[in-house]
C-alpha cells in the first residue's frame, strides 16, 4: 500500500487525502473509529497489516486558543503518545517515508518577524498554547532522532493557521476564523445588531487554505529531505480586525463588531519565512478572499 493518512477526516488530513486520491495513488485513511493511536499496541499491529510506504501524520488533538489555555494536560500528554506510537509502530514497520505536520505556534512568542525555520527555541513560548506547542517540538525532535540514528528519510512540516472546508466550527474549541465564520454567519441568521470578539484585534496572523497545505505536503514528499523542519505558508498575513471586517462583510451580517479587550491576543504577530518552501517551486492558488467565502459557504451548507 503507498499511503496512509492518519487523521483522514480532519481539516488538514481530508484536503491530503482528497488530493492522493485525485493524483490517482492508492491511498488508506485513518482515524479514531479505525484505530485508537492512543493504543500502543493496535497502532503497531494496524500498521503491521497494512505496512504503507508513506505515512503523512495529520493525527492530532487541536484547538483554539481558549480550549488549549483550559486542557493542556491533554493536549501535552495525548499528542506526545500519538505521535510516538505512530512513528514507533511506522519504524517497527520499516515505513520509508514519514511527514510530521506540526504547528507554527512552536516558535516563540515574542520572534522576529518573519519566522524563519532556525527561530525555533530562540525565546518563550505563547502561555496559552505552550503544552501544544510542546508537543509539536518534541515530534520534531523525534523526526530529528530517527533520522539521526536510523538513517530514516522522515520529515518535519509546519504549517501556519489553515481554514478550509470540513474545518472544526465550534466555538469553545475551533481556531479563529472558523470562529469568526460561526460567530457572524450566525449572528446574522438570528438577526442579532452586534458581535463580540475576544481582544483588541490587533494580532497578526497568516492563513492558508487546507487544499494549498494538501498541495505543499505532497510536493515536500516527493522533494524534500532534510533534518530541518519546514515552514509551511503564505508569507502574508493581516489583523485579526481586518479578517474580522472580511468574514463579516462576506457573510453579509451588517451590524456591529465590539471587542472585549478583557480577552487574550495570544502571540502578537506571527509569519512565516517561507522561502525554503517557495525554492521548491510551490505557491499557493487560493487567495484569502476566495478560500473565506468558499468556508462561509460550507458552513451554512452544513450547519443550522
Amino acid at each position: 500500500m503507498e499511503f496512509l493518512v492518519a487523521g483522514h477526516t480532519g481539516l488538514v488530513g481530508s484536503a491530503v487525502y482528497e488530493q492522493i486520491c485525485n493524483l490517482g495513488h492508492e491511498v488508506v485513511g485513518l482515524n479514531s473509529k479505525v484505530v485508537d493511536l492512543l493504543d500502543r499496541k493496535a497502532t503497531f499491529d494496524f500498521i503491521r497489516t497494512m505496512n504503507p510506504h508513506i505515512v503523512i501524520d495529520a493525527a492530532a488533538i487541536v484547538g483554539g486558543v481558549s480550549v488549549n489555555n483550559k486542557y493542556p494536560v491533554e493536549f501535552l500528554s495525548k499528542n506526545l503518545q500519538i505521535q510516538v506510537n505512530l512513528m514507533d509502530a511506522c519504524h517497527a514497520s520499516g515505513v520509508e517515508r514519514f511527514v510530521f505536520l506540526g504547528s507554527s505556534c512552536i516558535y516563540p512568542r515574542e520572534c522576529t518577524q518573519p519566522i524563519r525555520e532556525e527561530f525555533l527555541m530562540t525565546g518563550h513560548l505563547e502561555a496559552t498554547n505552550s503544552a501544544y506547542a510542546v508537543a509539536k517540538i518534541a515530534g520534531i525532535e523525534l523526526i530529528r532522532s530517527y533520522r539521526k540514528q536510523y538513517g530514516k528519510r522522515w520529515i518535519s512540516l509546519m504549517p501556519t493557521n489553515t481554514y478550509g472546508p470540513r474545518d472544526n466550527f465550534d466555538l469553545e474549541s475551533s481556531h479563529v476564523l472558523p470562529a469568526l465564520i460561526n460567530r457572524y454567519v450566525t449572528a446574522k441568521r438570528v438577526g442579532s445588531s452586534n458581535v463580540t470578539l475576544w481582544g483588541t484585534g490587533s494580532a497578526m496572523r497568516e492563513f492558508l487554505h487546507s487544499s494549498d497545505l494538501a498541495s505543499a505536503v505532497l510536493l515536500a514528499c516527493e522533494k524534500y529531505d532534510s533534518d530541518t523542519h519546514l515552514n509551511i505558508g503564505t508569507g502574508q498575513d493581516l489583523s485579526i480586525k481586518e479578517l474580522a471586517s472580511k468574514v463579516s462583510k462576506f457573510s453579509g451580517f451588517t451590524g456591529q463588531t465590539k471587542w472585549d479587550t478583557s480577552k487574550p491576543d495570544g502571540t502578537p504577530r506571527k509569519v512565516l519565512d517561507v522561502s525554503r518552501l517557495k525554492a521548491l517551486g510551490w505557491q499557493p492558488k487560493v487567495s484569502l478572499d476566495d478560500g473565506i467565502q468558499e468556508t462561509i459557504q460550507y458552513f451554512e451548507a452544513n450547519y443550522n
